[in-house]
Parts: structure tokens; C-alpha cells; sequence
């Protein structure tokens, strides 16, 4: 598999060598590539959403079926404003209604996943997105088609529950970077194979839209057959009670011959220690001491990822390039070129985020966005919308093309990849469920938000909104710099000592003295 570069290179240099500095724990074996990848290709279906959501809202035979007046003000350009074609409450709600139903199953996905495991949710949401892909390509009225986006939101909250935790509890300390990247890898080529689908099924008159929410079915069906394929984590399986198997589970995974009783010792009394505070992980998040810093990362990470912006330059990046210009077939073509530039950024980070470090990454990226995005804002004031214009010129509208690419880019290498990194391995085992499913509910929850008013804002505020996207990303830089802590090759049971070494988090840290001491990365 294509989301799986990363990891090859990874099992070489595993095997060479199994010393991580936490006791050994860093081998890479065959079993544990493969299961990464059967969870990881969960990634699929969010990407598939989100590439073909805004291709088919700007597809004429989509528009003109369930939104007539839409189409009929694009014709009358003279008398529109250029940023304002789109500009429909009842259109946005077709993309957004996805987030609302992911915001809240993720929530329950929290619960199930401590009764069943992570691998029956992950396979619960594939089977809802399945059902949720096959009404909206029958759709016949608009509320079939919310419908149907409302179940494949409730398959991806999900899964994306599930399948970050999933991961990082089974890949080795050492390269839980990688493993763990592999998620956003799936995820972008969902979204570029969902690119590549709109930009043929652009060309059918008619019906073309259909084909394209049709084959949302694709993905959901492999994430199925991974999900009936992987076994649960060590983790989960302690979790309820089913040790032996856990000690099977574990022993596959780092390879016959590999010496795990340490490690399934460490796992049981990170267990032991969270079922005894196993009622109340909400409460405990929320207001137990010791736990501020975390409800804080529940809080920054998925809120700042949102107002990169990211979300709606992704879902509505064909809707950004007709705005400026393009025809309907090269603004899906652009779409394409954009998830192609995002596989490939994220394929690098794979590689580097276990050298480099999350912090490094975090900085670089955030200060290229941000001057991507000041950049889009200048183009755009100045040429578009000029003299009645509908449109802008071609150069421009090229180099606003370039430095989406860039953008796009700066973030695959940095937020893409660490927004499900960093979340899914910060977090204490007790409250590890809770603050997953919280971190990707306001996530979701934000993500709903922006789609549905995106394109009125863009409406109001024209060029801008790049402006105030660029104000967030250089907040969210500096709370990177001043208080996210670096997180590479440690083992998750350490993971404390961490935040009790940290400069200002350090005085809120409960058990401050950690019996495993943080190595120097």
C-alpha cells in the first residue's frame, strides 16, 4: 500500500535495531505493520468525504437537481458578487451536516470502544458509512442527501475515535510517529482518490454526482474487511479483563521470541491504575487535579487545527478555485493537484517526525501557512472582484493556485499528520478514551461550524478570511513554542514524566516524581 512508505523504512531499521531507550521495546515486525495498516486505512473514508464534498458542490448537474437557485445566480455574474456564488445556507448544510452526526457519535464511539473494543467500533463505523454512501447516491430530495451524509458522519466519528488510539497503543515507542502518521496518510488518499473520481464524473451529464457519492462504498468496505481482520490492542483487551489474550496479542505483534513480560506488566498497572478510576473519566478530565494540562491540549490542539483554516480550504477548495476563476473541470483538476501535494508532504513527514520531533515540525509549518496565507489575502485584494470583474486574471488565479500548493504543503508536513499524533499518545490510559473522543468532537464540532458559514463569510469578509485564518495560525504557533511539550520515542506509560519536566505545565503535574525518567531525544 502507497500509506505504507513510511513504515517499510521503518521495519529495516527496526529490526536493526530494538532499542528505543525504554527498555527495548522498539522492534518493527511484519504483524505489526500490517495490523497498523488495516486500522490506519480508516483514514479512507474521512478523506473520501472530504474530496468529494466539494467537487460535487460545484457540479452543475448536482446544483441544478438540488439547489436550482444556486445555479441560476452563477449565471447571472453581473449582477454577483464575485466571493458570494455559492453563498446558500441549505448547500453548506449538505457538507455540514456530516460533522454534527461525527461530533456526536465520537462522543458514544467513547464509551462502546471500553465495552467492545477499539477494533468493533472501528468496524461499526465502517458499516454506517457503507449504509450512509448508498442513500446519498440514491438520493431523490435534499433530505435523503442529509440523511445519508448524517450516517457516514456518524461512521467517521467512529472511527476516528478509534483508529488514532488504536494505533498508537499498538506501534512501538520508538516509531509511534510514523505508525500513527499512517492514519492522515489513508486520509489524504481518500481525498485524493475522491478528486480523482469528481474530475471524471464531472464529465457525465446528469448523473456524474451520483457515481461519485456512490463510490464512497469503496472505502467503507475496506475498512470493514480491515476491521473484521485486526485483532484488539493490549491495551483494550487488559481494559476488559482479558489478560491471557492481551499476552497473545502482544507477543504477535513484537514477534516471536520477543521478550514482552515487561512491557505487558506496565501495560496491566497503567490498567489496573485507570480502572480504579474507571467511573467518571469526563468529571476526571474536566475537574480532577492533576489533570489541567491535559483539558487544555483537549481544547488547543483540535480548535487551533480548525481555525488553520484547513478544513473548508480542503472541502471547498474546487468552490475557492471557481471563485477565482477556473472553470468547473480545472478547479477539480486544481483539487486533485492539492491532494497530491498533500500525500506527498505527508509521506515526508512520516519519515521525518521521529528525527525532527513534533515541536520542530509544529513551528516550521505553522510559520509557512501563515505566510501562504498572507500572500492569498494581498492576490485577492488586489485583483479580484476589480472593475465588475466575475473573475480574476489567469496569472493570479495560477499563483493563487502555487501558494494553496504551498499551504497545503507546509500543513501535511506539521498539523496534518500531528493533529492525530499528539493527542493520541499525550493522554493518560484512565482518562484516554474521554479525551480522544473529546479532542475530535470539537474538532468535528468546529469543523461543522466552519463548513456550514465558510462561504458566507467568505461572502463578508472577501479576501479577508485569509487574513483571519493567518491570525490563528500565528496563535497557535506560539502556544506550540511556549507550551506543547516534545513527545518522540517515549513509551506512553512514561509519558507523565514528560509533563512534570515541562517548565509551566510541571506545577500542575500530579506524582511529579515518575519512576521512568525521560531520556534526552
Amino acid at each position: 500500500m502507497a500509506g505504507g512508505g513510511g513504515f517499510a523504512a521503518a521495519a529495516e531499521r527496526g529490526h536493526a535495531r530494538d532499542d528505543d531507550g525504554y527498555g527495548g521495546r522498539g522492534g518493527v515486525t511484519v504483524p505489526v505493520v500490517v495490523t497498523c495498516l488495516m486500522a490506519a486505512s480508516c483514514g479512507l473514508i474521512f478523506g473520501y468525504d472530504i474530496g468529494v464534498s466539494g467537487g460535487v458542490t460545484q457540479m452543475e448537474s448536482f446544483l441544478m437537481k438540488f439547489f436550482p437557485e444556486v445555479s441560476s445566480a452563477m449565471t447571472k455574474n453581473a449582477k454577483h458578487d464575485a466571493y458570494c456564488k455559492y453563498d446558500d445556507q441549505r448547500l453548506t448544510a449538505f457538507t455540514s451536516s456530516l460533522y454534527i452526526a461525527a461530533m456526536v457519535s465520537s462522543l458514544v464511539a467513547s464509551r462502546v470502544t471500553r465495552t467492545v473494543g477499539r477494533s468493533t467500533v472501528m468496524l461499526i463505523g465502517g458499516v454506517l458509512f457503507l449504509a450512509g454512501s448508498a442513500i446519498n447516491a440514491g438520493a431523490v430530495n435534499v433530505a435523503m442527501l442529509i440523511i445519508g451524509r448524517m450516517l457516514l458522519g456518524f461512521g467517521v466519528g467512529f472511527t476516528t475515535q478509534a483508529a488514532p488510539l488504536y494505533l498508537a497503543e499498538t506501534s512501538p515507542a520508538r516509531w509511534r510517529g510514523a505508525f500513527t502518521t499512517a492514519y492522515n496518510i489513508f486520509q489524504v488518499q481518500g481525498a485524493l482518490a475522491a478528486t480523482v473520481t469528481n474530475y471524471f464524473t464531472n464529465r457525465i451529464p446528469g448523473w456524474g454526482w451520483r457515481v461519485s457519492l456512490g463510490l464512497a462504498a469503496v472505502p467503507a468496505a475496506v475498512v470493514v474487511l480491515g476491521a473484521l481482520l485486526v485483532p484488539d490492542t493490549p491495551s483494550s483487551l487488559v481494559l476488559r479483563g482479558d489478560t491471557d489474550s492481551a499476552r497473545a496479542s502482544l507477543q504477535r505483534l513484537r514477534g516471536p521470541g520477543a521478550e514482552t513480560d515487561a512491557e505487558l506488566k506496565d501495560i496491566v498497572r497503567a490498567v489496573e491504575d485507570a480502572r480504579r478510576n474507571d467511573e467518571g473519566a469526563y468529571e476526571r478530565l474536566v475537574r480532577g487535579k492533576g489533570y489541567g494540562h491535559y483539558l487544555v491540549m483537549v481544547v488547543a490542539i483540535p480548535s487551533f487545527f480548525d481555525l488553520t483554516g484547513v478544513i473548508v480550504m480542503a472541502v471547498f477548495s474546487p468552490v475557492l478555485f471557481r471563485t477565482v476563476g477556473f472553470s468547473s473541470q480545472k478547479a477539480i483538476f486544481g483539487s486533485v493537484v492539492l491532494s497530491l501535494v498533500n500525500l506527498a508532504s505527508s509521506l515526508l513527514s512520516s519519515f521525518v517526525m521521529d528525527r525532527a520531533g513534533r515541536r520542530f515540525l509544529f513551528l516550521a509549518g505553522g510559520a509557512a501557512m501563515m505566510i501562504c496565507q498572507l500572500a492569498m489575502s494581498c492576490i485577492l485584494a488586489g485583483h479580484l472582484g476589480k472593475q465588475n470583474a466575475a473573475t480574476m486574471p489567469r496569472d493570479y488565479a495560477v499563483a493563487v493556485l502555487v501558494l494553496m500548493c504551498l499551504y497545503t504543503f507546509s500543513f501535511g508536513v506539521s498539523w496534518g499528520p500531528l493533529k492525530w499524533v499528539v493527542p493520541s499518545e499525550i493522554y493518560p490510559v484512565e482518562i484516554r478514551s474521554a479525551a480522544q473522543a473529546l479532542t475530535v468532537s470539537i474538532a468535528l464540532c468546529l469543523s461543522f461550524a466552519q463548513t456550514q458559514v465558510f462561504v458566507s463569510l467568505l461572502c463578508a469578509m472577501k479576501h479577508g478570511i485569509f487574513l483571519f485564518y493567518a491570525g490563528w495560525v500565528l496563535a497557535m504557533t506560539a502556544f506550540v513554542a511556549a507550551f506543547l511539550p516534545e513527545t518522540k520515542g517515549v513509551p506512553l506509560e512514561a509519558m507523565r514524566a514528560v509533563w512534570a519536566g515541562h517548565w509551566y505545565w510541571r506545577r500542575f503535574v500530579r506524582d511529579a516524581k515518575q519512576e521512568v525518567q525521560v531520556n534526552c531525544l
